[in-house]
């Protein structure tokens, strides 16, 4: 029996789906197409799907304090408000990397923001990772990424976990005051497991990871150890959300990108039946422009 179930959305696919968000606020689940680029919203009481075009490629999104959201844009970050739509002024991240654009960001407990960017051709290792801290100051943490993706915080707040999915690698960082260190390797997938994408920490600790070209998603114990596997129908497994009053109700978004004949269920949204809760989001509250 499938752990999994297709979100309907009326036939619309996702070119890139990610940026995974879970907003208790708006009681609604977001996600973003970065190459459409759009961004899309399920509202989980109605189950209504509401798809907003951007104006340039879109990495990820993270609720703000005060409403709306703030997205990781090509051109840097911005304020996005809803309904009506606004995109306000895009603070630069790397004006000196025009070729490069953000690639996946979270929030952590604490409200700051960690987020990734990477060459738009996944040709260089100009990638980086940043911190912005809840009160707006932007810090590179880690630099020479292919292609960076999570990131994704332990229940106890010590460890934070981050892809190069370019490398099939994903780190582990030590995080102590506003602080990361990288700490080693803490799993590297095989080739024919895919490339690890998008990820999330459940409520007990347990890693889980999209398979990009994997077709399905894997849940790690803190030791690096792969507790299971769920099959998804999507080769393109891209990010992991939990959702809901309790954090019980996963989402798993996927791509149709590069692929010459996509299939029935590449580039949907689905949500999966597994068997835990997720932790809670922190909105971000500082500054952007």
């Amino acid at each position: 029996m499938a752990n999994w179930q297709r979100v309907d959305r009326g036939g619309q696919r996702d070119v890139l789906g990610e940026g995974a968000l879970w907003c208790p606020r708006d009681r609604a689940f977001y996600w973003v197409d970065i190459l459409a680029p759009a961004l899309n919203r399920l509202v989980l009481g109605d189950s209504e799907v509401t798809r907003w075009a951007m104006p340039e490629p879109l990495g990820w999104v993270v609720s703000h304090a005060e409403g709306g959201l703030v997205g990781g844009f090509r051109s840097g970050i911005a304020r996005i408000g809803l309904e009506p739509l606004s995109v306000g002024a895009r603070k630069a991240v790397e004006a000196h990397l025009p070729g490069n654009r953000m690639n996946d960001g979270k929030t952590d407990a604490t409200g700051a923001i960690w987020c990734g960017t990477m060459d738009m051709g996944e040709a260089q290792a100009s990638g980086s990772l940043y911190r912005i801290s809840p009160d707006g100051e932007l810090a590179a943490v880690d630099i020479g990424y292919l292609v960076p993706n999570g990131p994704a915080f332990s229940p106890c707040g010590r460890w934070l976990y981050h892809a190069d999915s370019g490398r099939r690698i994903i780190y582990r960082f030590a995080l102590e005051g506003g602080d990361a260190r990288k700490d080693g390797v803490f799993t590297v997938f095989d080739e024919g497991e895919g490339c690890p994408d998008g990820m999330t920490v459940d409520a007990e600790g347990y890693l889980w990871v999209a398979h990009w070209d994997g077709g399905r998603i894997s849940r790690f114990a803190p030791d690096g150890r792969r507790e299971r596997s769920i099959a998804m129908p999507a080769r393109r497994v891209t990010n992991i959300a939990f959702c809901g009053e309790r954090h019980e109700r996963m989402f798993v978004t996927s791509a149709s990108i590069g692929l010459d004949e996509p299939g029935e269920f590449d580039g949907a949204l689905f949500e999966v039946d597994s068997g835990v809760c997720g932790q809670p989001t922190t909105p971000y509250a500082g500054p952007v422009a």
